[in-house]
């Protein structure tokens, strides 16, 4: 039986993936497997992985045909995923030794569906500590008793998910997908369905992956079309919350964080090529009128002002219906 499935798409990243690999080799146990799943890489990624299937323990090396993106490849590892648990990692991220342990013995100890763990952001040669935004450690609670308050930064904020393990039974209840084809945002919609729908989660101050911060060719680093998916999946947030028995008391906080990641790119909107900007404007506009528009009128209200007339200006705009439909 095989005990942890870890899942590790890659992209591109010859010049990180010796490094993940590396931290990796420093995680092996006879009863891990690691699931390096080649994203269609165009570098010197797939020599690597190669090697790599030769040479690490419980390595499986899958390759896609045709690029799908990160969301895409990580359903593609739970496909092939054989574990009680499973985990993410990034291509170009990297572990600290015997981290997997130490995760998978939290994990027997509590038995819930997922636990959240602490990270370390790297940027350049500065890190920092960022924590799991939920007070309570190693005791297991409902999930969604974790989505509120609507103005805090709570557990579906922190939407990574590679800082975690997850059961298996979430992958038989249809929980732990992502949305095919996703090019970003593709943590969100996943993190509000799972504190949505499963039943007990648990966070724990252990800390062992370190994240890579300002990859020049990570889709947060690069201003093109990809970076508009974030629409369509700040739009299957609202929608599936829309339809949670809760809803009302859920949809605030969807609505609020929509905005201000909607805010966000607005403020930064140089960064975008000329078109995707005229776009980005454009499928906003679109979607704050798509938005239940009582919960986004106490939404606006309670913001800054700043972010609050960015978004009240674009409400204004008028779209065409073809781009209301989008």
């Amino acid at each position: 039986m095989v005990k942890l499935s870890v899942i590790v798409p890659f992209y591109n990243v010859q010049q990180y993936a010796p490094d993940t690999l590396k931290s990796l080799r420093a995680n092996t146990r006879d009863d891990f497997e690691f699931i390096l799943v080649d994203d269609c890489s165009r570098d010197g990624t797939p020599d690597i992985l190669a090697r790599a299937e030769r040479e690490l323990p419980g390595a499986v090396l899958v390759r896609h045909e045709e690029n799908g993106g990160l969301a895409t490849a990580r359903n593609t590892g739970i496909d092939r995923a054989r574990g009680e648990y499973l985990t993410f990692l990034d291509g170009d991220d990297w572990l600290a030794p015997g981290y997997y342990e130490q995760l998978v013995a939290a994990m027997d100890e509590l038995n819930c569906d997922f636990l959240r763990t602490d990270h370390v952001q790297c940027t350049g040669r500065a890190r920092a500590v960022h924590r799991v935004p939920h007070g309570r450690r190693g005791v297991v609670m409902k999930p969604r008793e974790a989505i509120l308050p609507a103005d805090r930064s709570t557990s579906v904020d922190y939407a990574y998910a590679w800082a975690g393990i997850y059961h298996r039974r979430l992958v038989d209840r249809g929980l732990l997908h992502f949305t095919h084809g996703l090019r970003t945002a593709e943590d969100r919609p996943w993190i509000w369905k799972l504190h949505r729908e499963a039943e007990s989660f648990a966070a724990v101050s252990l800390l062992g992956v370190f994240y890579r911060r300002g990859v020049a060719s990570s889709l947060t680093q690069i201003g093109d079309v990809r970076q508009l998916d974030f629409i369509r999946a700040f739009d299957q947030v609202i929608e599936e919350t829309a339809l949670d028995p809760e809803a009302d008391k859920l949809l605030p906080k969807a609505v609020r964080t929509y905005c201000a990641i909607m805010a966000h790119h607005l403020g930064s909107i140089e960064r975008f090529e000329p078109a995707v900007a005229r776009k980005l404007r454009s499928l906003s506009s679109a979607a704050l009128k798509r938005m239940p528009q009582d919960v986004l009128a106490e939404v606006m209200d309670t913001m800054d002002s700043q972010r609050a007339s960015r978004l009240r200006r674009l409400r204004r705009r008028p779209v065409s219906a073809r781009t209301v439909a989008a």
